[in-house]
């Protein structure tokens, strides 16, 4: 894979940071990004996005962007500017410098975005990537769009006959009538999840026991979003699997599974997935027979594909009594060197570096 760097290597924009809530989880994602991706064949140029959605030069340093403790990582702002092609003629990357010059940073040959959540992860940067003809990781528009909007995601799964669990939608003018949105939540049946319908990480998500609780858990997602999903709680247990996409064209290929183990929360949240806050036991291999991890599988592509999915995705289930029942599909998952995807596919025999060499070949 002969690349533009002067020495034959793959020149990568890795693009991170970004406007949504999630923004330092990305950075930390180009932490464990930028210290893992095999140098021998692959030169970066990190591109940061900051929270005011400025594109910056930023640096090769994978410290620079660690979690710390509780202090979370973001980019800042130091007057440079990315100044991206401006039109599919050329692949070229120029930066202009706070002074106003314009340096240029030669070509690139892939961009891999790294954005979770709103203005990343949403089709938005894929379609300024498919705009300028540069070849980018992961899921197209379609897919991102998709797969980003909670509402829209399970529409498509149950048409597509992946089974979704229960849930109702909910935009602010909906609580103008309260006694008939109380009635449609407890037609779902107490518990029920609380969700931002374009969030992720477990950001604005609430579990909700009885209707007192509810209006602040409406309060806290619609910071989030505008428009809310109130699902089901269901019994059962928490699975993972990580999708692949083909390099010949056929089913993508699916990890190992993962299983989360809630022993002392509510929920898998925020503070759980990247402050290693107690109460949750992650483990992979999931313990499941033959014929549950064959149904699973068959599930978790048929979801992918339902969305028009291609690179890489997590597909999030239950395991119910009635049987597993999806949850939901992450385009762009947690991507950090201890997130679940990284883990399962470790557990299928590929290690992190060699996902990202497998993610950026396939977008080449």
């Amino acid at each position: 894979m002969t690349g533009s760097g002067t020495d034959g290597r793959t020149r990568v924009a890795l693009v991170f940071g970004g406007r949504s809530s999630e923004h330092s989880i990305s950075c930390v994602t180009a932490a464990g990004v930028l210290g893992a991706i095999d140098r021998d064949r692959f030169e970066v140029v990190p591109v940061g996005i900051t929270r005011e959605g400025a594109f910056v030069l930023e640096r090769d340093e994978p410290g620079a962007f660690s979690l710390e403790g509780d202090a979370l990582p973001e980019v800042r702002d130091d007057g440079s500017r990315i100044l991206w092609p401006d039109s599919t003629a050329g692949r070229a990357l120029h930066v202009r410098r706070p002074d106003g010059t314009v340096e240029p940073l030669g070509d690139v040959d892939v961009a891999f975005p790294i954005l979770h959540g709103p203005f990343g992860e949403d089709g938005t940067i894929q379609g300024l990537f498919e705009l300028i003809g540069l070849p980018y990781a992961g899921n197209g528009v379609l897919a991102s769009a998709v797969g980003m909007d909670k509402h829209f995601t399970k529409t498509v799964l149950q048409a597509a006959g992946v089974p979704v669990a229960p849930w109702i939608t909910v935009t602010r003018a909906d609580r103008t009538d309260q006694a008939f949105l109380r009635r449609r939540v407890a037609g779902l049946g107490y518990p029920v999840f609380v969700k931002p319908a374009r969030a992720g990480s477990s950001v604005g998500v609430s579990r909700v026991e009885d209707p007192s609780q509810l209006d602040a858990a409406l309060d806290t997602a619609f910071a989030e979003d505008s428009r809310v999903l109130v699902e089901r709680g269901l019994v059962g247990r928490e699975l993972e699997i990580g999708m692949l996409g083909s390099r010949t064209g056929g089913p993508a290929r699916t990890s190992a599974v993962g299983e989360i183990v809630v022993t002392g929360r509510a929920f898998y949240d925020f503070e759980a997935k990247y402050l290693g806050a107690a109460g949750i036991d992650l483990v992979c291999p999931a313990p499941l027979g033959d014929g549950e991890l064959a149904e699973l599988e068959r599930l978790a592509v048929r979801a992918f594909e339902a969305i028009d999915g291609r690179g890489l995705a997590r597909v999030d289930v239950f395991l119910t009594d009635e049987g597993f029942v999806v949850n939901e599909i992450n385009t762009l998952p947690g991507f950090t060197p201890v997130s679940m995807y990284p883990r399962v596919w470790q557990e299928a025999g590929v290690e992190y570096a060699d996902l990202i060499t497998e993610l950026l070949t396939l977008a080449r």
